[in-house]
């Protein structure tokens, strides 16, 4: 069963562990309300951190990022108990600099982006919610939040296009 529908506290003192710190997008994730939220705004500053880098460069640190996720979430998770709970929020982090790659600079961008990556990764649409679903591990928890940054990010593309940019 996903910890998002069942116990959602933590195990006393465990976000002190570094590797669930780290997962917990350094405590974001601790939010009592909107954890995934909190942890999609934790990743405005890291975005903003990489925008100097070309695109390429950009596209493999999300990449790299999303593999170091895949590693630890799985460990946070073991450590945790549950797998995928809602505190954990490094797969939302590393989902919104999934969506944000096509993006155009800006504000504007930054907050439609958001907002599209949260739509996604609330609802679920097919094939995410699939993703959730059926795969396992830290792969598991990464997995459906790439999705959701990927057609959130596709969403931004087409808009971009469509208003010229």
């Amino acid at each position: 069963m996903n910890a998002r529908a069942a116990d959602t506290r933590l195990p006393p003192g465990v976000w002190r562990r570094p590797v669930v710190f780290l997962a917990l997008g350094l405590g974001a994730g601790l939010a009592p309300r909107a954890p995934g939220t909190a942890g999609t705004a934790a990743a405005v500053p890291l975005y903003l951190a990489l925008l100097p880098l070309s695109a390429g460069l950009r596209t493999g640190a999300v990449a790299l990022l999303f593999a170091f996720g895949v590693v630890l979430c799985a460990r946070a998770a073991r450590v945790i108990g549950a797998h995928d709970h809602p505190a954990i929020v490094w797969d939302e982090i590393v989902g919104f600099l999934v969506t944000m790659l096509p993006a155009p600079r800006g504000w504007p961008w930054i907050v439609l982006g958001f907002v599209l990556f949260r739509g996604f990764d609330i609802l679920k649409p097919w094939p995410i919610r699939w993703l959730d679903r059926n795969v396992g591990g830290g792969l598991g928890i990464m997995v459906d939040d790439l999705a959701a940054g990927l057609a959130a990010g596709a969403v931004l593309w087409l808009l971009a296009r469509i208003v010229g940019h």
